[in-house]
């Protein structure tokens, strides 16, 4: 079971000016909470262009993910397909993904971000948010993190119940149930250039 430490739910806004901690020593909270604050940062710097947003954000998001344990679990049981080819599935995958999810993200203006909650199991934890617009609804976004070095890195994200591993490797069964993983890797590198235009 689950130890669940409730924090106060607070608003956190993400100004220009503080100064970037290691993230070694982070609890799973406060990295999301840094790595959050520095994609806020990157956003709100209307002196960029979009593009320079685009690589700033890629610098400050990609080190966060632990992409090899992503795309263990969005093949599942087809990793054993990418037997010899492990490094150019991972490497495929954190493009196609970290595009698309810095694409998303690069929109955010002005959100609040609320801290509702953290869980810690072992090396293994989960923080719950909600990303909150000026208007319409809010949005659950749940991070799961493990340990990898003394850091917190994410290897899983929850949007509104829905898992972003899960959603993909759904996908990834389908498309290998009647292809192979170079028909996979295809689809992915074509899509991840469709997301850089």
């Amino acid at each position: 079971m689950l130890k669940t430490r409730k924090r106060p739910i607070a608003w956190i806004f993400f100004v220009v000016g503080l100064v970037p901690v290691p993230a070694i020593g982070y609890t799973p909270t406060e990295q999301i909470q840094h790595t959050l604050q520095q994609v806020m940062n990157v956003v709100s710097n209307s002196a960029s262009s979009d593009q320079q947003r685009k690589e700033m954000l890629r610098e400050t998001l990609m080190p966060r993910f632990d992409w090899l344990e992503m795309a263990k679990q969005a093949l599942g049981r087809h990793w054993i397909s990418a037997s010899g080819r492990e490094s150019e599935f991972v490497s495929t995958f954190a493009d196609f993904l970290g595009n698309a999810y810095i694409g998303q993200i690069g929109s955010y203006r002005d959100e609040k971000i609320l801290f509702i909650q953290e869980s810690i199991e072992n090396n293994r934890a989960q923080v719950k948010t909600k990303i909150v617009p000026d208007k319409g609804e809010p949005t659950s976004v749940n991070y799961r993190l493990h340990r990898v070095e003394g850091e917190w890195k994410i290897y899983d994200v929850i949007v509104e119940d829905i898992s972003i591993v899960v959603n993909y490797r759904s996908q990834f069964s389908r498309i290998l149930a009647k292809g192979s993983l170079d028909d996979l890797l295809k689809r992915l590198r074509e899509k991840e250039l469709r997301s850089r235009d």
